[in-house]
């Protein structure tokens, strides 16, 4: 459970020049940043918060302010201040979430949202090298990061690529599975954008609908220079951003 603001530590000097309510806010981002209060914590209201640190409400008001705009707490009407989930930073190499989620002790869980067989749509063909309503297996997946919905994630293989188990795929990756059937993934094609979700996709992200989504299109490939994969996954742009490094030619 998150640890409320009553286990802050309040240190504040009032014979120093550095203004009140930036002592508060510094507190607060020290509680945040060691977990003291952990992503989705409540704090208690500002005067409850003004008592504790003795300072005055608008001193209170004002160091919150400046953490809400530096993204470490958001106000909800009806729920009140709560830090904000930790943002998952990714680096944009050919690897799965879940491992990466796993590396950053982001604790991934997933749910299973939809294991079949279906004919290929055109973008699935073309991407796959196959004829339009050639059979693909349809792997559709929600992502949890620490039990929060990070990404929507739905993926194409081809049917004769290797038996996935949908069971093995909540605690596995899909990498992880592809790799251990023998499949060496080698390089991959992917294109980043974004776009606002629809009332069905912001139901599952815990998001307001028309909310900012991420979006990932990727095709990978093994070595031999087969498609093996088709991905089309929307992330949370509140929570989630990409990584990249770039080098002058």
């Amino acid at each position: 459970m998150p640890r409320e603001s009553a286990d802050i530590t309040v240190t504040i000097d009032r014979a120093s020049p550095v203004p009140l309510y930036f002592q508060v806010a510094e507190c607060l981002t020290g509680a945040i940043t060691d977990g003291t209060l952990a992503p989705g914590a409540k704090l208690a209201n500002e005067l409850d918060l003004a008592d504790r640190f003795g300072v005055s409400r608008p001193t209170m008001r004002k160091a919150i302010e400046q953490l809400v705009d530096q993204g470490l707490l958001v106000r909800r009407r009806g729920v009140g201040t709560q830090v904000v989930h930790t943002q998952v930073r990714r680096s944009i190499e050919l690897t799965s979430l879940h491992d990466d989620l796993a590396v950053a002790g982001q604790r991934p869980r997933t749910d299973v949202l939809g294991h079949a067989v279906e004919p290929a749509l055109d973008d699935v063909a073309r991407a796959l090298g196959i004829r339009p309503g050639t059979p693909v297996v349809s792997l559709q997946r929600l992502r949890f990061a620490r039990d929060e919905p990070l990404a929507l994630m739905h993926n194409f293989l081809p049917v004769d690529l290797c038996d996935i188990d949908a069971a093995r795929l909540t605690d596995h990756g899909l990498y992880a599975l592809l790799r251990g059937a023998g499949i060496t993934l080698s390089v991959a094609h992917q294109t980043i954008g974004a776009r606002q979700a629809s009332a069905a996709e912001a139901k599952l992200l815990a998001e307001r609908r028309n909310a900012p989504l991420l979006t990932m299109v990727r095709t990978t490939y093994d070595d031999r220079g087969r498609a093996v994969e088709f991905a089309s996954h929307l992330y949370r742009a509140s929570l989630y951003q990409f990584d990249l490094t770039l080098r002058q030619r």
